[in-house]
């Protein structure tokens, strides 16, 4: 189960509304009632959606001990889809088709017959769903978790995401938000007392001639600010690349970091294209740099993080937060901690480093401090400012 072992994926949803003050029984209970049902749908197409226990497609024993773990509620839901292949029903078309014209006296298909045709085709695929033949089975994990408020999706399909929603808030009757760069930021303005920065938030400059008013990858967003994500990636290049391998953080803490193995890069406006670009030190390619000077945003990066003594190495794609293939290392675990708990601590403590991180970035970016660190970016994009890498030539 990723969240409890190996590598781990996730986006983070914000649980709004009366959440338990404990897991028990009754959360397992509700786990129980929404459970996936065999069966057929009313409708032989409809995905069939409900919980699993998570250790198989199969799994419906829900149980304390293994659903229950460090304050958090760990299960999975599990999507039925039953779907012809196209081309099957369009072979299936055309073999009606020729037996029609074939049984005709004049050998040409009228429309009477395309409709009988349909139909037949509509009914045989009816036949075949209910058989089973066509049934995909996905399981996707997730994991609710008290004490950040916040529940882990382990997919970042959007169609996962929405079926889990929609039978998480019927289940718990809470809602579920997705927590983006933009959301994040204004969560952190509202804290720490940034909000002015926060109401006269514009994209930057920076290398672009002029400011971009709409983000290519952003366009069925509305006016959310998630593209501060793509800034924060770019001011992390900025800062290991002209100041330190180390961030301070705001616990008094420090994270030693490092642009790793992949990057993609994007022009938000979208005229140029794409740059995805595999390397040890991707950002210290020539053509990394070259991108950036032109206005093209990181849209994906591999990081490395390091923080009291414990590595974090996941690819993170900056608008949504996403987490991707995270290698978690956990620190020393304490006797009285079980594996499983002692993996969930460290699952909170590399979201915690990632949040403390992208604090310190709009700690910048949300106050005075910002005119002056957008300079030496925009001074840095135009060749003027100083490195302390010397990148390498092509």
């Amino acid at each position: 189960m990723p969240f409890l072992s190996g590598r781990v994926s996730f986006d983070r949803f914000v649980v709004s509304g009366k959440a338990p003050r404990q897991f028990g029984e009754e959360q397992l209970r509700q786990l129980r009632k929404h459970a996936i049902a065999e069966g057929n749908t009313d409708s032989p197409e409809a995905p069939r959606v409900g919980f699993l226990a998570g250790r198989h497609l199969f799994d419906l024993e829900f149980e304390p001990a293994k659903n229950i773990i460090a304050e958090t509620l760990h299960a999975a839901i599990r999507i039925d889809v039953s779907r012809v292949p196209a081309p099957l029903r369009k072979a299936w078309l055309e073999i009606e088709l020729a037996a029609l014209a074939r049984g005709s006296e004049t050998g040409r298909i009228t429309r009477n017959m395309r409709q009988e045709a349909r139909e037949a085709v509509q009914a045989r695929c009816e036949e075949e769903l209910k058989s089973g033949r066509f049934l995909r089975m996905q399981q996707s994990l997730f994991l609710w978790d008290l004490q950040s408020g916040l529940v882990y999706i382990g997919s970042a399909s959007n169609t996962v995401q929405d079926h889990l929603r929609a039978l998480f808030e019927l289940a718990f009757n809470v809602r579920l938000e997705r927590l983006t760069a933009g959301g994040l930021a204004e969560q952190l303005a509202e804290q720490n007392g940034w909000q002015s920065g926060w109401d006269g938030l514009q994209p930057s400059r920076l290398a672009a001639p002029e400011a971009v008013e709409q983000f290519d990858w952003l366009n069925d967003r509305g006016d959310c600010a998630d593209w501060l994500g793509n800034e924060f990636l770019l001011w992390l290049w900025w800062w290991l690349d002209t100041r330190d391998d180390v961030v301070s953080l705001s616990d008094g803490t420090q994270v030693t970091a490092m642009l790793s193995r992949t990057l993609s890069l994007q022009c938000p406006r979208g005229e140029t294209g794409k740059d995805t670009i595999s390397a040890e030190i991707p950002t210290a390619l020539p053509e990394a740099f070259l991108a950036i000077q032109s206005g093209k945003l990181p849209r994906r990066v591999g990081l490395t993080l390091v923080r009291e003594g414990e590595t974090y190495d996941l690819t993170l794609q900056p608008e949504t937060m996403t987490v991707g293939g995270a290698a978690i290392d956990p620190a020393e675990r304490p006797p009285e901690s079980t594996p499983h708990e002692e993996r969930i601590a460290s699952l909170r403590r590399l979201t915690e480093t990632l949040d403390l991180l992208f604090q310190a970035f709009c700690q910048q970016r949300l106050t005075k401090e910002w005119k002056h660190q957008a300079e030496a970016v925009s001074e840095w994009l135009a060749g003027t400012g100083k490195s302390r890498r010397r990148r390498p030539r092509g």
